[in-house]
């Protein structure tokens, strides 16, 4: 009893014998493991949650960084110059047609997209009310109610044109990430590397080196796809007199980056505007629209999956609208892309597998 009373009164004695809270036993511990991880894995899904918006900004940056990684890389097999200079050569060609697209259409865009609102809610009340004529709708009273929901759907869509200042801030963003991630993109795959065990490093740099490869293939064939599309929509509008035909080429080009939603999208407006017009020149804007995504459907669309990966019209429908649901448009604009990357880690997972069986196999005795 003195003994104790000595120790409590005496400072820095440390006490003797395990704690009340210490683990000896080994099942313990490993349960108390498990629980870290899942509460880990937890804590990272609400700052996933918390953190969507920068984390799809940062993946849209990402993104922009293949594609100018992909110029580089093109222009590198014709112009043995530094890095640094295929990378400005590139940057300066899109700002350079991207400033004579505007300065050459810019004020003919503007007015036209006034008109394409002003248009497409006529063609929405004239639809609305022979449906209500029908039965299929309720009645007139509140067709004004369902157009002018429809009207601020459309909006939403083409207000991009008018009031492109309130998106100029996540795009200067992208284009800056962009722009880090192609100068030197070594120093974030390594950055990316550390992150996993050293004992999964190599499988994970052939990995991303896969990925890597695809994403600049699949890029390509969509910027290739988009400029056809908008090209060909643009004079096949012209020349069949239907009205808006490069805005309706332009929006065509643009939203050929969503598949299936874009195509639907693009083919909505333009045979609105075309009916809008007369019922020749709706006949030939759903002709126009035919066209248009017979050759995406047969031409590039193929020639882009046979240079990349394939992925059924399905899933990537399903996953477009999933992310759309969950993260918005940035979601639905990036959702094939990525079903694209975790495609490629699936099928290259699978191949690894199968080498282990293989290699078992072999090392069987006979």
């Amino acid at each position: 009893m003195a003994d104790h009373a000595e120790r409590i009164q005496t400072p820095g004695v440390v006490e003797p014998g395990a704690s009340p809270n210490e683990l000896h036993d080994p099942l313990v511990r490993q349960e108390v493991k498990k629980a870290k991880v899942w509460f880990g894995a937890a804590l990272l899904v609400a700052l996933g949650v918390l953190l969507i918006q920068p984390i799809l900004v940062i993946f849209a940056g990402l993104v922009l960084g293949v594609m100018f990684d992909g110029g580089v890389r093109l222009l590198g097999r014709v112009m043995p110059i530094g890095r640094g200079l295929r990378l400005l050569i590139v940057v300066l060609g899109v700002v350079l047609f991207l400033v004579g697209t505007f300065y050459l259409m810019g004020v003919g865009i503007v007015e036209q997209v006034t008109q394409l609102r002003a248009t497409l809610e006529v063609q929405a009340t004239r639809l609305t009310t022979f449906l209500a004529q029908q039965g299929l709708l309720p009645g007139r009273s509140d067709i004004s109610g369902i157009v002018r929901q429809a009207a601020s759907s459309v909006g939403r869509l083409t207000s991009w044109v008018g009031s492109a200042i309130g998106a100029l801030t996540t795009l200067f963003f992208i284009l800056v990430l962009g722009l880090f991630f192609a100068m030197e993109p070594r120093v974030y795959e390594k950055g990316t590397q550390w992150l996993v065990p050293r004992s999964d490093r190599r499988e994970f740099a052939l990995t991303l080196d896969r990925v890597g490869f695809t994403l600049r293939r699949l890029l390509a064939g969509k910027l290739v796809a988009m400029v056809a599309q908008g090209v060909v929509t643009w004079l096949a509008l012209l020349v069949g007199g239907v009205p808006l035909a490069a805005l309706l080429g332009i929006i065509t080009g643009i939203l050929a980056f969503i598949p299936n939603v874009g195509a639907f999208v693009s083919g909505v407006l333009m045979v609105a505007v075309g009916f809008s017009a007369g019922v020749d020149a709706g006949l030939w804007a759903i002709g126009t629209y035919v066209v248009v995504q017979g050759l995406d459907g047969y031409v590039f669309t193929p020639l882009v999956a046979k240079k990349t990966v394939d992925m059924p019209p399905a899933l990537t429908l399903g996953a477009q609208i999933l992310a759309s649901a969950a993260f918005g448009l940035i979601g639905l604009a990036l959702a094939d892309v990525f079903v694209a990357m975790v495609k490629v880690a699936l099928e290259r997972r699978a191949e690894r597998e199968e080498q282990r069986i293989r290699g078992r196999a072999d090392a069987a005795p006979a």
